[in-house]
């Protein structure tokens, strides 16, 4: 063999390594979750200036949920994984909210505050620990690609226990609001009567390149290997489904809610799912509030919003 063949070989064979590595760094980065469980007293609360101000009030939720009854439940997704979730009751045969949570976050720390705010909206709540997350197994986020399909498992189970008569409202915030909506034009039952999405993206795409851009990284660049990552390693396609191309065919009225001034998940992307959005829709901003934190910045807005939108629904 000629030497110029052999250092072809070798360039090929570098550029082929790199590739994989570069795209397997991305797919850790991304989309893999160590997924382990928390201690028994720890808080998955994020340290950052958007929860700081509200810390002891979600605290006081987490501990209060900790101290109420409720009812363990596990189900098996499409692809053999067991997901976990609490149920927690309020009233006798009220709706039922059925409750994912945000990127890298979990059940509790997310979503104990809702327990609060649904028994306000007179529900009761099954809180979700989303695939790769919290005491569900799995160790690939894919940005509600799969989640979206748990939605349907965890939409039987609910009607298998709680009965054909019962009502389910689909919530979601952050990366769970995303999951519901892509839900919203499978083929659901006419148990789930609406969606409350609260700081949805409008794609998967768009958010992973918004986050390239934040670490002022060339998306063009390295956007590809994030996409190449999901189908290598994590075995989904990033672009299967999104939020935007849902909610042009949604089955069931949607509420976006959205904090004015969300620097994760820009606001600008609730008002193209609104915007876009087939089924009956109410979009409600609420000013000044950031990524996450509506409800705790104008809990009374926000209430009387969803008691507004969801009146009529039966």
């Amino acid at each position: 063999m000629k030497d110029w063949m052999i250092i072809v070989i070798i360039i090929l064979f570098s550029l082929i390594v790199l590739t994989l590595l570069t795209t397997y760094i991305c797919y850790r980065m991304a989309f893999y979750s160590k997924n382990k469980p928390h201690k028994k007293d720890e808080i998955n609360l994020p340290d950052n200036e958007i929860f700081k101000h509200f810390k002891p009030l979600i605290l006081s939720d987490i501990f209060a949920a900790r101290a109420m009854e409720y009812q363990e439940f596990y189900v098996k997704s499409f692809d053999g994984l067991t997901l976990y979730g609490k149920y927690y009751e309020s009233f006798k045969d009220a709706p039922i909210e059925l409750m994912f949570h945000g990127y890298r976050g979990d059940g509790e720390r997310d979503l104990s505050t809702g327990i609060r705010r649904a028994k306000e909206c007179g529900r009761n709540v099954l809180i979700v620990d989303q695939r790769g997350h919290g005491k569900s197994e799995g160790h690939t986020i894919s940005f509600g690609i799969n989640e979206r399909l748990d939605c349907l498992v965890w939409i039987n189970k609910v009607i298998e226990v709680f009965g054909q008569d019962i009502k389910i409202i689909l919530t979601g915030i952050s990366m769970g609001a995303a999951t519901v909506l892509m839900a919203s034009n499978l083929d659901l039952p006419s148990n789930a009567i609406g969606i409350l999405a609260d700081c949805g993206y409008d794609s998967p795409k768009n958010i992973i390149i918004k986050y390239i851009n934040d670490l002022h990284l060339p998306a063009k660049i390295f956007y590809p290997f994030v996409k190449l990552g999901a189908l290598i390693f994590g075995h989904f396609n990033i672009e299967k489904a999104s939020p935007i191309e849902s909610v042009k065919e949604a089955k069931v009225p949607i509420i976006f809610i959205h904090g004015e001034k969300d620097t994760f998940v820009p606001c600008s992307m609730s008002e193209k799912l609104y915007k876009e959005c087939i089924s009956r829709k109410q979009l409600t901003i609420i000013k000044n509030a950031e990524h996450g934190i509506s409800y705790l910045f104008e809990p009374e807005t926000y209430v009387s919003a969803l008691k507004e939108f969801f009146k009529n629904e039966k």
